[in-house]
């Protein structure tokens, strides 16, 4: 193989990396938008991930609406009904999957005659 022929092997090598590398960055970048937006596009917003001491706190709000509920001889049902929610609602409160929105926990202070921020109180 003369000098001549090598150099061009080396250059057409070394263009198509570069060709490759070039068409990998773009599907990469593709791939991570299209990504990024499909839940956007169908309804869903992600969540921001639940830190630690969050956590902490959605176990122990679950925690004290079930102590609560308990204390007072109440059943998820009645609460249920009672707040004109489903009793899955009540549940997932009470297990920390999801949390009452502020008005709930109004009506839950009521309820439970106690006011929606000694129920706050609990959690700190």
């Amino acid at each position: 193989m003369s000098v001549v022929s090598s150099r061009l092997f080396i250059f057409f090598g070394l263009g198509l990396l570069l060709s490759l590398a070039v068409v990998a960055a773009i599907i990469i970048i593709v791939v991570y938008y299209a990504n990024k937006r499909k839940p956007l596009e169908q309804g869903y917003v992600p969540q921001e991930p639940v830190s630690p001491r969050q956590e902490e706190i959605r176990k122990t709000l679950g925690e004290t609406l079930k102590e609560l509920r308990t204390e007072r001889n109440m059943t998820q049902e009645f609460v249920a009904e009672s707040l004109g929610i489903s009793r899955q609602a009540v549940s997932k409160w009470e297990n920390g999957t999801s949390e009452p929105s502020t008005t709930n926990l109004i009506a839950i202070g009521k309820l439970y005659e106690i006011p929606p921020e000694e129920l706050l109180k609990k959690l700190v």
